[in-house]
Parts: structure tokens; sequence; C-alpha cells
């Protein structure tokens, strides 16, 4: 049953739109059956700033994914960034009726959503209300409560947050594009799921995911989220600072970068020059590849150097907070040459590229494995996971109609696969809440 159920990710990005559609192979890997990429018109810095030209781009994705797969799409799960995005640390806690009764996911449910009426600045609305470590009385630095008894119920959260009137031009574009949302998670949080093993989680690690128009953080430690930021540089600033100081075309510019770009000045010598034609009849430009390294290195550095203070506020220089694995780097603008030795020089943490590889099956596409899918890859993750977590409560109903047995039966089901149904993450009640929220706003 499970292998039939194909799920989509949509990555909508500052420089590509990408529509993954896929499934779990019997192994449990995924089996991408096509993948659509449209470039991404209407986005600025990871924020939709033209509607008719986000949905243009959506729908071409979309489309080139399902001719390619064979598919009708009709359910995505979408990504959000952009620089709108910030996070914030909460504690609260709520006192239970009965303490003679186990904490079970009602109270953690409750908890959450205690969270979710905090009191945000104007136009700004809670995405994400992650738990961190639990408290039960006094008992501090527990990982999961359930099961556990108790008159008082508290917790750390990481709450992300971001504009209202951001997060619902995505969904309007979504849905003008005749697709139905059917969840919505943050974007570090989907690449970290592509390429971050679980041992790194714990460990401790950061995840940088660099794009087109944002850097994305994400830092794990003892498996849980610890911080997250979305940063408004990535890429394209690269690009514009190359179009800039060699006063060349866009498009020249991103061809330099892809092709002779080096994050090290050191390594080129004033000897290598690339020459560029000149537009229209005018005479070619040279450009020593060292110079081009220089502007490089000067933008490269400010992006990582916002990462690192990041990295610092969460406190990654105390005892308790150490991120023993390091870095992961991960997005297009991770491909850049010697990136990776100038992070490690620049922050004194290991540093690897992430690729979303280990998830997929064998067979797959070389390159789907690129870095630059990573956040595709994790949304189709995610999607296929609602997808198995929803699958029990299908079959509960269908059971339920077609036995015609006592009442009692139906009803001993019902109790004993409770847990199942409530074991809706906030994640999936957020998504519902959004799509009311957009139904509204219409």
């Amino acid at each position: 049953m499970e292998n039939n159920k194909i799920a989509v990710g949509l990555d909508i990005g500052t420089t590509k739109i990408v529509a993954m559609v896929g499934k779990k192979n019997e192994y449990g890997k995924l089996e991408v059956q096509g993948i659509g990429k449209a470039k991404s018109l209407g986005v600025k810095r990871g924020v939709v700033s033209n509607i008719t030209q986000t949905i243009q781009s959506i729908q071409q994705a979309v489309d080139e994914a399902e001719s390619v797969s064979g598919q009708k799409i009709n359910e995505v799960v979408v990504g959000i960034a952009g620089q709108h995005i910030r996070s914030l640390h909460h504690s609260d806690y709520i006192t239970r009726t009965n303490a003679d009764e186990v904490i079970d996911d009602n109270d953690i449910e409750n908890l959450v959503n205690q969270v979710h009426k905090l009191v945000m600045l104007p136009g700004e609305e809670i995405i994400h209300v992650l738990p961190q470590e639990f408290k039960v009385d006094s008992q501090g630095e527990i990982k999961e409560p359930i099961g556990m008894y108790g008159g008082r119920l508290e917790a750390n959260f990481h709450v992300v947050v971001g504009q209202v009137s951001s997060i619902r031009n995505i969904g309007r574009c979504v849905k003008s594009a005749d697709l139905n949302l059917s969840d919505i998670t943050l974007e570090p949080l989907a690449s970290a799921s592509a390429v971050l093993s679980q041992e790194e989680k714990e460990a401790g690690v950061a995840l940088i995911d660099i794009g087109g128009g944002t850097t994305d953080l994400a830092i794990f430690k003892d498996g849980i989220i610890r911080h997250t930021a979305v940063i408004p540089f990535g890429g394209n600033v690269i690009t514009e600072d190359i179009k800039e100081g060699c006063s060349i075309i866009e498009k020249q510019a991103e061809l330099l970068k892809i092709k002779f770009g080096s994050a090290w000045p050191g390594e080129n010598k004033e000897t290598e020059i690339v020459s560029i034609p000149g537009l229209r009849g005018r005479e070619p430009k040279e450009i020593t590849l060292k110079n081009l390294s220089k502007i490089i290195h000067a933008r490269v550095q400010e992006i990582i150097e916002h990462v690192y203070l990041e990295i610092k506020n969460y406190g990654h220089e105390t005892q308790k907070g150490k991120l023993i694995a390091g870095i992961v780097l991960t997005g297009g603008g991770s491909q850049l040459k010697h990136l990776r030795q100038l992070v490690e020089y620049i922050t004194g943490m290991d540093a690897r590229i992430g690729y979303p590889n280990e998830h997929l099956a064998g067979d797959s596409d070389e390159a789907l494995s690129s870095p630059s899918y990573a956040t595709a890859v994790g949304l189709l993750m995610e999607g296929l996971e609602k997808e198995c977590k929803e699958e029990p409560v299908e079959e509960i109903v269908e059971e339920e109609i077609s036995l015609e047995e006592s009442a009692e039966e139906v009803v001993e089901e019902k109790v004993e696969e409770k847990p199942v149904k409530k074991g809706k993450s906030f994640l999936d009640r957020f998504a519902e809440r959004f799509k009311e929220f957009l139904d509204n706003a219409e």
C-alpha cells in the first residue's frame, strides 16, 4: 500500500522553482519519478515580489514534473524561507487537572496550543512551535514526557515566526496555480531532513543552506532543533558583485562564477585571464581570475561571518552548546570552489558538503544528488512521511464502514488507534490552520 503513495515537494526559491514527484520504494528509499524546474522570476530574497510571474513559474515547474512522471499533481508540500523569518525561545507550562493520570498527546497539544497564543509583533504569525526539553514537576531535561505522571508540565520551545503577508502570498500563488497546499514547512528544516544524519544531529551540527537569495541556518544538538535563522544574502549577491566589479552583464557574471569562481584568492596566478565577448560589436573584456576570486572571496566571507555570528549567538562557544559535528554546507551556493576550506578557516569548525543522495534510491539520476536539490528532496520526504502517518487513520474509517459487527468492537478499535490520529504533528495542525486562513482571506 505504502509504495503507491506519491507526494510532491515544491521548493519556491529565489533563482529556481523545483517541483519533485516521488514515492518510497520497498527499502524505504526515495524513488524520484519526475522533476520540473523553472526560472524563478517573481521571488526576491525568498519573498514573493511578483504574484503573476511566480504563479507562471510554479505552473511551468509542475507541468514539467507532470509530463516527466506521468502523474497528475494536485497537492504539494511547500517550503518557506525569506528574510522575514526569525526565531525566539520561549518557556511555558500547563497545570494538569488530574495528576494521577499519565501525560499523553493531549497534554502536549494543549501546551503547544498555549504557545501558539503568544502575542507577536503586528503582521507576524507563528510558523513552527518546536519543543526542546520538557520538565515534569521539578524533574528537568526530559525528552519524551508521554507516559509519565505529574501535575505540572513545562517545556522550552523554539518558536519560528514569519510575516503573515509573505506566507499568505506564497499560499495564494500555490492556490492560483490550481494546487492544494498539503503542508508548509521551514526550508532549513526540510534541507536538514535531506542531508543530515541522526548522529550529526545528536552530536551537534550547523546546517548552512546557501541559496540564491538567502542563506538558511539550522542548528541541531542532542537530536533537537536549537536555532534557526535566515540571512538575506545568497549566491545572487556574489553574482551582482562580479557584474558590478567587472562591468559585465548578469548572465556572464553567473557563468564566470560557476566556471572559474573560487572563494580562495590565493590559488589564482596574476597571469590567468579569461576573455569575455563584448556587447554588440564592442571589444571583448579581459578579466584576471585573481580579481574574480577577490570579489567572490570578499562577499562569501561576509555571508559566512553573518552565519558564524548566529552560531555564536546560539552558544557554540559554551561547553554545553558545542557543535561536535561542525558544519554541513548545502544548497546551490555550496558548490563554489574552495568554499569548504574558507568556512573551516573562518569558523575553525570542521565542514563538509551535504548531498541528499543517502535518501535516494540506488538507481536515481546523478543530478538529483546535487546540493541544490537538498530542499526539494527534504520537502518530498516530509510529504511522504505525512502520507504514511495518515494512512492508518484512513484504513480505520474504511473498516468501520465495512464491519457490520457489534458497536463495542468498533469502539475498541477506535480507542486503540487513537494515538495514531492524535499523533498529528503541530506542523500538520499549522498547515490546516493556514489553509483555513487562506480560504477566509478569499
